[in-house]
């Protein structure tokens, strides 16, 4: 109990200290965002600066000034603060004075990029006008009646994704780490179950020896035959209730079966000894339907599907079994007219352990499942159920030629 307990603190230890790991990566990501973006605009601000500089001096540079040094500082602010923000320079009439960074052609010394580039901007202005203002805050030159619209670096760009990158990795090592987690538990219960299994067909084994002894005493006894007739059949049943028990952790051997007869052996001997109150019912196809089947594990799903139907119904209703089958598959259901299962546990009925009974391991519908899925390759669900009227179980097999 103590180990439990300490396994489980473990275990949630480790599952708040990974949150809180991850909060202080994904808050720290977007702090550096936030100070990139700061970067940017203030980068973006020395280049306005920069740019009315460059602009003043540029008729004292055509004009012979010898403060030429000044105006290179300026020119190489304007260029180098820009090297791969893209940017768009407006004046108060929506003309374009300016743009950098925004086509592929934008880099490009060749006059016929240079016309492309120029071409790309004046068709698309009021889009990337949209696209920057969401972007960031447009920086308005108000002494010269511009504005410079500016968006997101390539870097700031692929920054911004960082944190879905880092999520979706944290998602698939909690994947992996959940299936392994998960196929481990799974192994533990199956070695479990198989071990339970066998040492129940050994239990079993050394009293049924017993009873077939003295069965053959009776015999000689001049018993009432009728009597040994019925005790046979269900030393028989016991026979056959090890052999299943027997099969469990091991590959069963599948051979082309009627599906039809053994469906109908099963049904008449829990007919036999089930309630009167049980209206029973069968509906079968006249010819055969042959599958590959192990007759000792299909006899032990239709016989929990059958009682797991008797005790929804509390002893008393109607059981109705049928077969179908069209050019692949054969189906059998069981119908009954018990307490239903609601949409939400269509699946959870399947689980080992899952009972609504006071009494009873919840083990019928796993191993029922377990046998159809995972030895005979077939199908099993709730086929429809609705609360107080019944429900419905399906079991779909390939059909062989």
């Amino acid at each position: 109990m103590a180990l439990t307990i300490n396994r489980n603190m473990t275990r949630w230890i480790i599952i708040v200290a990974s949150f809180l790991i991850i909060s202080l990566i994904l808050w720290n990501t977007y702090v550096f965002f936030q100070y990139f973006k700061s970067e940017e605009r203030a980068k973006m601000k020395i280049w306005t600066n920069a740019y009315i500089e460059f602009s003043n001096d540029l008729n004292d540079i055509q004009s012979g000034s010898d403060d030429v040094e000044i105006n290179l500082v300026a020119e190489n602010i304007v260029v180098d603060s820009t090297l791969t923000t893209p940017l768009l320079l407006i004046d108060k009439n929506g003309t374009i004075l300016s743009s950098r960074n925004i086509s592929p052609f934008s880099n490009s010394t060749e006059p016929e990029d240079i016309k492309k580039d120029s071409a790309y901007v004046a068709q698309n202005y009021k889009k990337l006008i949209a696209k920057f203002s969401e972007e960031n805050e447009p920086v308005v030159l108000e002494n010269l009646n511009r504005t410079l619209y500016y968006g997101n670096t390539p870097l700031l760009n692929k920054l911004k994704y960082y944190p879905l990158a880092l999520l979706l990795i944290i998602f698939l090592f909690a994947a992996v780490a959940f299936f392994f987690y998960r196929s481990t538990k799974t192994a533990d219960q199956n070695r479990l179950w198989t071990g339970m299994a066998k040492e129940t067909a050994h239990q079993i084994g050394t009293p049924l020896s017993s009873l077939v002894g003295w069965t053959e005493i009776l015999r000689s006894e001049n018993v009432n035959p009728d009597y040994l007739v019925e005790i046979e059949k269900d030393v028989t049943r016991l026979q056959t209730i090890t052999e299943r028990f027997s099969k469990i952790g091991s590959m069963p051997t599948l051979e082309k079966t009627d599906i039809v007869k053994e469906t109908l052996d099963s049904y008449e001997y829990l007919k036999a000894r089930s309630s009167k109150l049980i209206d029973f019912e069968i509906s079968t196809p006249s010819s055969p339907l042959y599958v590959s089947l192990n007759q000792q594990l299909y006899s032990w799903t239709i016989e929990n599907l059958v009682k797991n139907a008797i005790d929804a119904m509390k002893g008393k209703g109607n059981l109705k079994l049928a077969i179908t089958n069209d050019d692949k598959h054969v189906k059998v259901t069981v119908q009954d007219s018990g307490k239903g299962i609601s949409k939400q546990s269509y699946n959870a009925v399947f689980q080992p352990g899952y009972t609504t009974k006071k009494r009873g391991w919840g083990l019928g519908l796993s191993l029922a499942k377990r046998i159809i899925e995972d030895y005979h390759n077939g199908k099993i669900k709730v086929l429809h159920s609705e609360i107080g009227k019944g429900t419905t179980m399906q079991i779909s097999l390939k059909l062989l030629s």
